[in-house]
C-alpha cells in the first residue's frame, strides 16, 4: 500500500511522515502500516497538508438561527469561499462557523461564489439537510441580487436574459454555448448610483443557479459588474488583495420553510457599494 501511495502522490517523505503519525487509514478506519498489502479496489485516505492561507477580512453576522429546524442563515462577506475547495480551507464560511459556533456538522444548503456577498443558508445538523436541499433543487428558494455596473448604452431594460451556460473543469470562466437555455435572469435598472452618475444600480432576479450566471449575463450585455476579475476579461489578483470587492450582493431570499411551513424572507445587512479592505483581518479577531 505504501508503494502505491508513493507512486500516486510522488511524495515519499510525506507518505512516510503521515504513516508514522497514524494519519493514513483504509476505508474501514484501519491504520495503514508499513507492511499493509495493496488491496485492489479498496479506499485509502491520506490527507494533504493545509496550504498557508491569507486571513480574509469581514465578519459573518448570523441573520437567523433556528435550532429546532437546524436552519442557519448568515451574511457572507466578499472574498470568503462558502466551503473548502482548492487553496481555501480554513478561510471558508463552513470552517469558520463550525469552529466559532461549535457546529461540526454544519453544511451549506446552497453556495455563493467566493467573491459574492450576502445571504447564505446552511444547516447545523446532518439530518436537517435534506428538506432544505430539496427546496433549492425544486426552485423554491427565490433570490434577489443587487449589483453595480456601468449604466447601459442602448439597452431596453428591464429585460430577461436567457441562454445556455457551461463551466468546464480547469477553466476560470464560464461560457455561453449553443443549446437549450439553462440560465435565466431578469435584469432591472433601479437608477444611477448617487456617488457616481456613470454607475447603475441593478436588481437581478435569477430563476436558475448556474456558476457565474449573473456575472456572465451582465458582462454579455456590455455592463460587467464592478470589481469583477473574470468578466469580460481575466485579471490577475494577488491572494491578499482585498481592495476591489465584487459589487454583487445576494440581497434577499424568500421561501416557505419545508419543515415548519412558515414563510420566511431574509435580507442582508450589507449595502452597495461594498467598501474595500486593504488589510487582512487579524487572526482570531473575526466574530460570527
Amino acid at each position: 500500500m505504501v508503494d502505491f501511495l508513493v507512486r500516486v502522490t510522488g511524495d515519499e517523505d510525506g507518505v512516510w511522515r503521515r504513516l508514522r503519525a497514524g494519519e493514513v487509514v483504509l476505508g474501514d478506519g484501519t491504520r495503514v502500516e508499513a507492511d499493509t498489502p495493496y488491496q485492489p479496489g479498496a479506499a485509502a485516505y491520506l490527507y494533504r497538508d493545509l496550504p498557508e492561507e491569507v486571513p480574509v477580512p469581514g465578519e459573518l453576522p448570523v441573520l437567523l438561527r433556528d435550532d429546532e429546524t437546524g436552519l442557519l442563515v448568515v451574511d457572507k462577506p466578499p472574498f470568503l469561499a462558502t466551503m473548502p475547495r482548492g487553496e481555501h480551507v480554513v478561510q471558508t464560511v463552513v470552517v469558520r462557523l463550525r469552529r466559532a459556533l461549535d457546529l461540526p456538522e454544519l453544511a451549506p444548503v446552497h453556495r455563493l461564489d467566493r467573491l459574492t456577498s450576502g445571504v447564505l443558508l446552511l444547516t447545523s445538523r446532518r439530518e436537517a439537510r435534506a428538506p432544505y436541499q430539496r427546496l433549492v433543487q425544486d426552485g423554491g428558494l427565490a433570490k434577489t441580487y443587487l449589483a453595480l455596473a456601468p449604466l447601459p448604452q442602448g439597452l431596453d431594460l428591464p429585460m430577461v436574459v436567457r441562454n445556455r451556460i457551461e463551466k468546464r473543469r480547469g477553466e476560470l470562466q464560464a461560457r455561453v454555448v449553443p443549446g437549450e437555455p439553462n440560465a435565466r435572469t431578469l435584469v432591472e435598472l433601479e437608477g444611477a448610483l448617487a456617488e457616481d452618475p456613470t454607475v447603475g444600480r441593478y436588481r437581478l432576479t435569477p430563476t436558475s443557479g448556474r456558476t457565474h450566471q449573473l456575472r456572465l449575463h451582465l458582462a454579455g450585455l456590455g455592463i460587467p459588474i464592478l470589481g469583477d476579475p473574470l468578466y469580460p476579461h481575466v485579471r490577475e489578483v494577488a491572494p491578499g488583495d482585498f481592495s476591489t470587492p465584487l459589487q454583487l450582493l445576494a440581497q434577499q431570499v424568500s421561501f416557505v420553510d419545508p419543515v415548519t411551513g412558515e414563510e420566511r424572507t431574509i435580507t442582508s445587512t450589507r449595502t452597495l457599494p461594498l467598501p474595500p479592505s486593504s488589510l487582512p483581518h487579524p487572526r482570531g479577531r473575526w466574530r460570527a
